[in-house]
C-alpha cells in the first residue's frame, strides 16, 4: 500500500519513518506560506486585523465540515483543558455529584473537574477492558460521562453512541475529547453536549489552539460563568448590566485567539478537506492491523485492541523499557513516541506498509 498522502507536500527528512502522529505529526510545507501570511496580515494595522478575523471564520467553517456540525457551533480555546475549564465552572454542582470517567483517561479531560472544591465532585472511575465499563459508573449522581474518543494511552475507540444513550439516561452532559480522532476518522460531533481537540496531531496543526464545540441544539441555554473581551456580543459597552455574550460558540473565546496557529490550522484543513475522512480511517487501519498481525507472529503483547472497530490509529506497546525503546528506534530512524510505560506507534496518510515492515522489524530488535 502506498502513502495516502503525498510525503513530498511534509516536512520528512529522508529515510526516515514517521509513525509517532498521536504525540505530532510532520508539518505540511503550505504552512511556510499560513505563517508568512500570517505576520505580513499582523503588520497592515487595522486591514490586517480585518484578515485575521476572515481567517477565523474560515477555520470554523472548515471544522464544521470536518465535524459534520454547524460553524456556528465552533470555537477555539487555547487547549483542551481550558475548553473542558470552562464547561466545569459553568455547572451547579452539588454535593455528592460525579463524574464518570476512565482510570486512564488523559488528565486534561478530568484534572480541570478533578480539581474543583466547594463542593469537590467524585471521580467514578472505569476499569478493566470491556467495551460497557463505564455504565457501571453511571448513576443519578453522574453530572457528566468525560471521555476520549480514542484513548491516547491504548489507541482504543470507545462506542460514542452507546455513551450518548448512557448519558441521556442519567441526564447527564457527554463530553467527548476528539484530539487522537480528529483528521484521520469521521466525526460527527453533534453526538456531544461539548467536544474538544487540540490541533497539532492528526489534524496537522501546531499548538496554541484547540476546537471547542458547543452543541446549541442539545444545550441551548448553557453561557460560560466567567468572559473576556472577545467573548462579548459586539457593541457590548458600560456594566449597568452584564454584558451579553456572543449568540455562538465563540463566547468559549476570551481574548485575542490565537491568530497565527489559526492560520495554520486552516492551511491544515484545506489540505485534509481534500480526503474522505472514510478513506483516511480505511488506510491507516490497513496499517494499523497490519503492524498488529506482524506483532501478533513475533508475540509482542498489545494494549490496543485488536478489533478495528474499537482503535483508532495507534498501537500501543506497554513496556518498563518504553523511554530506551523508543530512543533506540529513533537511532534506526523510526520516530515512535514515549510516555507513561508505553511505546505508541501512529500512523497518518503520509504512512506506507513500507513503514509498517520497517517499524515491526525494528521494533523486534529493540524488545
Amino acid at each position: 500500500m502506498n502513502p495516502l498522502f503525498d510525503p513530498a507536500g511534509f516536512r520528512l527528512l529522508s529515510g526516515v519513518t514517521h509513525v509517532c502522529a498521536g504525540g505530532e505529526t510532520a508539518a505540511l510545507r503550505s504552512h511556510d506560506e499560513a505563517l508568512l501570511r500570517y505576520v505580513a496580515d499582523k503588520s497592515r494595522g487595522l486591514p490586517g486585523r480585518t484578515a485575521q478575523e476572515k481567517e477565523i471564520e474560515d477555520a470554523r467553517a472548515g471544522m464544521a465540515r470536518l465535524w459534520g456540525v454547524a460553524a456556528a457551533d465552533i470555537g477555539f480555546v487555547s487547549n483542551v483543558a481550558e475548553g473542558v475549564a470552562i464547561v466545569a465552572e459553568s455547572i451547579d454542582w452539588r454535593e455528592g455529584d460525579s463524574i464518570a470517567i476512565d482510570a486512564n483517561e488523559y488528565p486534561s479531560v478530568v484534572a480541570p473537574i478533578a480539581m474543583r472544591r466547594n463542593p469537590a465532585v467524585a471521580l467514578r472511575q472505569a476499569r478493566g477492558t470491556e467495551p460497557d465499563r463505564l455504565s457501571g459508573c453511571v448513576d443519578g449522581s453522574t453530572r457528566i460521562i468525560a471521555v476520549s474518543y480514542v484513548s491516547y494511552l491504548t489507541g482504543e475507540r470507545v462506542d460514542l453512541h452507546a455513551l450518548r444513550a448512557l448519558a441521556d439516561s442519567a441526564g447527564a452532559l457527554l463530553m467527548v475529547d476528539f484530539t487522537q480522532a480528529s483528521g484521520y476518522l469521521p466525526i460527527d460531533a453533534s453526538i456531544a453536549d461539548f467536544a474538544f481537540s487540540a490541533c497539532y496531531k492528526w489534524m496537522l496543526g501546531i499548538t496554541g489552539v484547540a476546537v471547542a464545540y458547543w452543541n446549541r441544539v442539545r444545550q441551548p441555554d448553557w453561557a460560560p460563568s466567567s468572559a473576556g473581551w472577545h467573548s462579548l456580543a459586539p457593541g457590548s459597552r458600560g456594566y449597568d448590566t452584564v454584558p451579553a455574550l456572543k449568540p455562538d460558540a465563540m463566547r468559549f473565546t476570551r481574548g485575542n485567539p490565537a491568530h497565527c496557529p489559526i492560520y495554520v490550522l486552516n492551511s491544515a484543513l484545506s489540505y485534509l478537506l481534500q480526503f474522505d475522512m472514510r478513506d483516511v480511517q480505511a488506510h491507516v487501519q490497513t496499517l494499523t492491523v497490519a503492524l498488529l498481525h506482524e506483532l501478533a507472529a513475533s508475540q509482542v503483547p498489545v494494549m490496543t485492541p485488536g478489533d478495528p472497530s474499537r482503535h483508532g490509529a495507534s498501537v500501543c506497546i506497554a513496556s518498563p523499557r518504553a523511554s530506551a525503546i523508543v530512543d533506540a528506534l529513533y537511532a534506526q530512524g523510526v520516530y515512535a513516541w514515549n510516555g507513561q510505560g508505553r511505546v505508541r506507534i501512529s500512523f497518518h496518510g503520509y504512512n506506507s506498509l513500507a513503514d509498517v515492515e520497517r517499524t515491526a522489524q525494528a521494533l523486534r530488535g529493540c524488545l
